[in-house]
């Protein structure tokens, strides 16, 4: 029997302890994707103490901890901080096969120096080992950043924002980890919410264009793209609840951006043709910027009504949507192409079921204009586990390029999860080790060196152009 989270933690031959610990290991982390705040990186937060840092928005332990029936007093109530640890130890000691499991562990063992297990019998001493260590200087923010190996970071960033954080950050000399915006253009979108007419005032001021016809909103979101381009960014993001309808006539998205100004509701016909053309605006825009495209689809929100009601949106009741739109991604791909306005762009399902149609979209739109120009995004979210890697990585070879894959992405609003890059890293090696061992891919170590860099890294600064040298 294997001692519990060695060394050699899911490397399963020694072809895979040789992939992860002669070149995994130690590649820097390239985070592209993220969620977490520019204002803790600059203001160098210090946390006082572990349920600030493990609980304080992490949706993943609060869905777990609902699903052991513990009270919502205890997940995001009024209990104490240590009462909220001591509940989460208690139940995380029964987390078999979750991968809460092993991300709590790992982070504990990075960056806290404990080997043990924690549960229930645990609680007290973990808890008093964590606080006394977030209280010293090398586990501020910034260092907790800097410990990780992390070279640049892209936050998730609205049109309407300042950027101010990012500003500072890259003025400070003290810092020399990048932290550039990424663009989330969500709410400019979303115009059947009932919180619209108030953004597109807050986009005009910004902006200072009076966002009173949908090509002025074109032009107020043009603009906002200079700003963020002047800031360093090269990547947008997408959450998309569809992805393509039938293009509309440029009066009848005039005509239905009017009706929405007015103050009257939009018809679903009305709004996902809106959207379409909105979509397909950005997207040419971003091919002219080089930007890359990011589209995340397939996730049904804010199910439980009454817990929405009193928490809001991302606290843990979203799920997967059955929703395949493959047919519609390929033309809506198709019509930037067309034009020649296809950016590089990055699919996200957060339907497994959703692989094989991807890696067969994929193939219709690659060129030379970059290595796997159109990229089949890394299991993200409920998928982000040791199954749901696997299966997205076996999908993506053998229906694509692998080789050209960008690998892992945080998604996460934590400052510890960068563990699960080595997560990733580990089942990324033991999967290729397995096929080198199995005699299914030579064992020629240059080859394999070259491959396991490039998607743990390599790949990812390439792909999206950032200033930084390869490994």
């Amino acid at each position: 029997m294997k001692q519990f989270m060695d060394e050699n933690f899911l490397l399963q031959s020694e072809t895979a302890q040789k992939l992860y610990h002669s070149y995994a290991a130690d590649v820097p982390i390239l985070d592209y994707h993220c969620h977490i705040n520019p204002q803790e990186i600059y203001e160098d937060r210090q946390f006082e103490n572990i349920t600030q840092v493990w609980l304080g928005g992490d949706h993943y332990k609060w869905r777990f901890m609902r699903s052991c029936g513990v009270d919502e007093k205890y997940i995001t109530g009024d209990a104490s901080d240590k009462e909220k640890f001591l509940k989460w130890a208690e139940v995380l000691g029964k987390a078999i096969g979750n991968p809460l499991f092993h991300w709590s562990h790992l982070e504990l063992k990075k960056y806290f120096g404990y080997n043990g297990v924690l549960n229930k019998k645990t609680a007290e001493e973990v808890w008093e080992l964590c606080n006394k260590r977030l209280a010293e200087k090398d586990m501020s923010v910034r260092n907790i950043i800097r410990q990780s190996n992390v070279t640049l970071i892209c936050t998730t960033d609205d049109p309407v924002d300042s950027l101010e954080w990012h500003k500072k950050i890259a003025e400070d000399d003290s810092f020399d980890v990048q932290v550039l915006p990424a663009w989330r253009p969500d709410k400019a979108m979303n115009i059947e919410k009932v919180t619209y007419l108030d953004y597109i005032a807050q986009l005009s001021d910004v902006s200072g264009i009076k966002v009173d016809t949908f090509a002025a909103l074109k032009k107020a979101l043009s603009n906002r793209m200079d700003f963020f381009a002047s800031m360093g960014c090269s990547v947008s993001d997408h959450a998309l609840e569809y992805v393509m309808y039938a293009p509309a006539s440029d009066d009848e998205i005039e005509a239905i951006f009017a009706k929405r100004l007015s103050g009257e509701g939009v018809t679903r016909e009305e709004e996902l043709k809106f959207k379409t053309a909105f979509m397909l605006f950005v997207g040419t825009e971003y091919t002219k910027r080089n930007w890359v495209m990011q589209l995340h689809y397939g996730c049904k929100r804010d199910n439980n009504t009454p817990m929405f009601d009193r928490l809001g949106p991302d606290t843990g009741y979203d799920c997967i949507n059955n929703y395949a739109p493959s047919s519609e991604m390929a033309d809506f791909l198709n019509f930037l192409n067309k034009s020649g306005n296809l950016p590089k762009t990055i699919i996200y399902s957060l339907n497994p079921n959703d692989n094989q149609a991807i890696g067969t979209i994929l193939g219709c739109f690659q060129d030379s204009t970059a290595v796997a120009k159109i990229q089949q995004g890394s299991a993200w979210w409920f998928n982000d586990h040791k199954t749901g890697m696997q299966d997205q990585m076996i999908s993506l070879a053998n229906l694509g390029n692998l080789s050209g894959f960008v690998g892992m992405l945080t998604d996460s609003r934590s400052f510890l999860s960068y563990t699960r890059h080595d997560y990733f890293r580990r089942i990324l090696c033991n999967l290729i080790g397995g096929w080198v061992e199995n005699g299914e891919f030579p064992a020629d170590y240059d080859t394999l060196e070259e491959i396991v860099k490039g998607i743990c890294y390599n790949n990812s600064v390439n792909y999206f152009g950032f200033n930084l040298k390869t490994c």
